[in-house]
């Protein structure tokens, strides 16, 4: 197609979002003619969403944005059941008590993005287990079963590949594009909704819902998908070997939060900033052509604007703050991350192994030890290389901490109470 009219596919298209759409001419001209209400679904798998998800937010934020009305759709009812796209093997099953505690903690993540009300374009938040856990399985085999072909659902990637690799696909599983499908029926009914998004590999659960609206209600509806991200070098958004980039503070702090920002790779850095904030493209433009030491700016740009997003600005601004402190003028600095220790116990010698593994610097006592080997441990910027070393008294510095460091860039403070 030519340049999107809509001001919402301008933007997306733009700055990197697009993969896919059902059919992208009609759907610019629907979003040129009024306001089009459009959800994302997220699954309730985890008491947080992690930087993974923060493409879809920013989709679902520009909607907002430009005019339009989002749905962020709680998957308390497909939760149940696990969505097998691109899965090696079925998804553990969650209780239903895991099921309302993971929502409680992805729930609050959506209000630093989206307005919520009752205004036209404010945004809504659905729960798909509102109308999943009244569904009487006879009539609903016998309403919607015959718009589904076993032959179709098999053909997509996300099934094909599985089976492929002769790896089991559970009856339960497959249902799960099913009950994604009724749920876009649903929101169109009940709220008007005549787009989904999602990633790309949500493409065959997504056209499954735009073909039951056709049958069912004779409705045209939409699907769009963005790509999956990962690093130029690689690697899958969201996941460090430290583990998974959280969105929520009580399960990332908000400065390493900004520390995996700050350690984009330099070829990421402009697509980065596209995607995860809202400069405008000319500014983009002008950070990615940074070259040398200078893109370190860049990086620290984009560090800030993502974590003020997510975290508010003085959250970031003091995130930074500590960065510089901690890197540039060598300072120990309050904004790290910090784990109190009892002085009584300090006072009886707390082993350096331990100390690492407690910070969070480490998973194991096992990685401890490995870091010290390496020569990446640091206690108070002064390399640690026995592992049998004990932090004691004359450890803490005059702030009342010991400063614990993995390399050159993760940093942790012991607060002796």
């Amino acid at each position: 197609m030519t340049t999107p009219k809509s001001d919402f596919l301008a933007a997306i298209i733009e700055r990197g979002f697009m993969h896919q759409c059902t059919d992208l001419d009609a759907l610019d001209t629907a979003f040129g003619e009024e306001m089009v209400t459009a959800y994302i679904g997220f699954d309730c798998t985890a008491d947080s969403l992690h930087v993974g998800s923060l493409l879809q937010i920013m989709l679902l934020r520009w909607l907002q944005k430009t005019g339009h009305k989002p749905i962020v759709l709680m998957g308390g009812g497909t939760s149940k059941v696990g969505d097998p796209s691109f899965k090696d093997e079925a998804r553990k099953l969650l209780s239903e008590e895991d099921i309302e505690r993971n929502k409680a903690g992805i729930q609050q993540v959506f209000a630093k993005y989206l307005t919520f009300g009752d205004g036209p374009s404010d945004a809504v938040m659905a729960d798909n287990a509102d109308w999943l856990d009244k569904l009487e399985y006879i009539k609903f085999l016998r309403d919607y079963g015959a718009h589904f072909s076993v032959n179709r659902m098999l053909s997509f990637d996300s099934v094909k590949l599985r089976l492929e690799r002769e790896q089991s696909l559970s009856f339960l599983e497959f249902n799960y594009m099913i009950l994604q499908a009724y749920d876009f029926l649903e929101l169109r009914r009940r709220y008007g909704c005549t787009l989904q998004m999602g990633g790309s590999d949500q493409w065959g659960n997504i056209v499954n819902g735009v073909e039951l609206a056709r049958r069912v209600d004779q409705q045209t509806i939409f699907g769009l998908t963005s790509p999956l991200i990962t690093t130029s070098s690689g690697a899958k958004m969201g996941k460090t070997a430290q583990g998974a980039v959280w969105l929520n503070a009580d399960k990332l702090s908000p400065y390493d939060f900004w520390q995996y920002w700050r350690n984009t790779e330099d070829a990421d850095v402009g697509r980065f900033l596209r995607l995860f904030t809202e400069m405008p493209m000319d500014e983009v433009a002008r950070l990615e052509a940074l070259g040398g030491a200078e893109i370190n700016d860049a990086k620290k740009i984009l560090a800030t604007e993502i974590t003020r997003l997510c975290h508010g600005e003085a959250v970031a601004e003091q995130a930074a703050e500590t960065a510089r402190q901690t890197f540039e003028a060598g300072q120990s600095a309050e904004g790290l991350p910090t784990v109190d220790v009892p002085g009584a116990e300090l006072a009886l010698g707390l082993g350096v192994v331990e100390a690492l593994r407690r910070s969070g610097l480490v998973a194991s006592n096992g990685e401890a030890r490995r870091l010290i080997k390496g020569g990446g441990a640091r206690v108070n910027d002064a390399p640690i290389t026995d592992e049998a070393a004990v932090l004691g008294t004359n450890d803490v510095t005059s702030d009342g901490v010991i400063k614990l460091s993995s390399g050159k860039k993760r940093h942790a403070l012991l607060k002796i109470l």
